[in-house]
């Protein structure tokens, strides 16, 4: 940004005035945890520009919450006036004075979790992944459930251990049963895995009782970030007959510390890939428009190499779908509720999610170009997500990244 224009960014910016995510931050030189919107490579302190504009006094009431849940409460009609707000105040001549000095350089400031996390349900959408996954787990059998194709499996997470980007991962402990062995042990994960996943962020909340149609998921949707739901593999693969994940996921889920408006991504909608299933009416979408695919490409590093790079566009079931199928037995919706994709894994092998699929089970180990070899994650990796969407005039969405490191078992 130049010092005559604070607002200047370059026009091909990921995080111009066509993304403008929410996050909440602090600084060294004052902790307080505030919201803050990106633009380019500076922060703006929301709450404090709203104040300096004069802005309406509902506006500045959202915009000086120490989360985004008030505004995520506040439903679409204030997303709509407060994002119109912000791009007016991030482009217009007359604000610069005003607001230019509210907006911090990134490296200064501490990024937060932008959000309480009310409820975290993680889906499995990808058919791509459940295929794979399924031929390891279920060796010999189908590899896809008889009602994957009728509805998008989920499990209901643990919401206080998501963190945000950058917190260390511990490596958890458990029940593991090693092929072979006739009984369990205990000890740290020895399959300790990634999941690169998008995450979507619930803003307007539903009575119990009420159903979310897939029309309405918009209504509902405040935003996406980036999810990593660390996977103890071989925790799971003993504890999840006949329930489901348990401890070999509740230990941790990193989420980005943006939250870009679903808004922001409009020119990344697209049909999702077709099928070959009838679906039930409540999840019929071939009516549904615009459509509720994204196209979002996805990069996932180990310790700064590339191992991947998912493609969600591929994803078989749609948000819309999600959110429908979550609430169809009544099920309420809050702000700050968090529901993930499941991992984002497309049909070849440089475009999956998760190293289950990149090393099939541990069988064949990914060689890094430090000539170490992985078939699961290591104490010390660092795994870092980014991910992109398209954007107005060939513009990119940036998405930011969800990054982190294993630290040791403790205890």
């Amino acid at each position: 940004m130049s010092a005559e224009n604070p607002f200047a960014v370059p026009s091909d910016d990921p995080f111009g005035p066509h993304n403008l995510p929410y996050g909440v931050f602090g600084t060294a030189a004052e902790p307080r945890q505030r919201i803050g919107v990106r633009l380019g490579d500076r922060v703006l302190d929301a709450g404090a520009a709203a104040r300096a504009v004069g802005a309406p006094a509902d506006i500045a009431e959202l915009l000086s919450a120490p989360v985004l849940n008030p505004l995520l409460a506040a439903g679409r009609p204030a997303w709509t006036r407060v994002r119109a707000a912000l791009t007016e105040w991030l482009t217009g001549a007359e604000y610069r004075d005003a607001v230019g000095p509210l907006l911090a350089p990134l490296p200064e400031v501490t990024l937060r979790l932008p959000f309480e996390v009310a409820d975290y349900v993680d889906f499995y959408a990808s058919e791509h992944h459940a295929a794979t996954v399924g031929r390891i787990f279920r060796a010999g059998g189908d590899p896809l459930t008889p009602n994957w194709k009728h509805l998008p499996i989920g499990y209901h997470g643990r919401a206080g251990t998501v963190v945000v980007s950058g917190s260390p991962v511990v490596r958890p402990c458990g029940q593991r049963r090693p092929a072979g062995e006739a009984a369990p042990s205990y000890g740290p994960s020895l399959r300790l895995d990634v999941e690169a996943e998008l995450g979507f962020v619930v803003g307007g909340a539903s009575e119990r009782g009420e159903r979310v149609t897939m029309a309405g998921a918009d209504d509902h949707v405040f935003g996406v970030c980036l999810v990593n739901d660390w996977s103890a593999r071989d925790v799971q693969s003993w504890e999840y007959v006949p329930l489901g994940p348990f401890l070999g996921k509740s230990f941790a889920t990193s989420v980005s510390p943006w939250v870009v408006p679903l808004d922001a991504l409009a020119h990344a909608r697209t049909a999702p890939p077709p099928r070959d299933t009838p679906l039930l009416p409540y999840l019929d979408d071939s009516a549904v428009l615009p459509p509720c695919g994204l196209d979002i490409a996805m990069e996932l590093r180990l310790n700064g190499h590339t191992l991947s790079r998912p493609p969600f566009a591929a994803m078989y079931w749609t948000y819309a779908q999600m959110l429908a199928h979550l609430t169809v037995n009544g099920a309420s919706l809050r702000p700050g509720d968090l529901f993930a994709s499941g991992t984002v894994s497309g049909p070849d092998p440089d475009s999956v999610g998760a190293l289950i699929e990149l090393t099939r089970g541990g069988e064949q180990p990914v060689e890094l170009p430090d000539g170490t070899r992985r078939t699961y994650l290591e104490d010390g990796d660092e795994v870092v997500i980014t991910a992109t969407a398209p954007g107005p005039g060939g513009v990119r969405v940036g998405l930011g990244e969800v990054a982190g490191r294993i630290e040791p078992a403790r205890g």
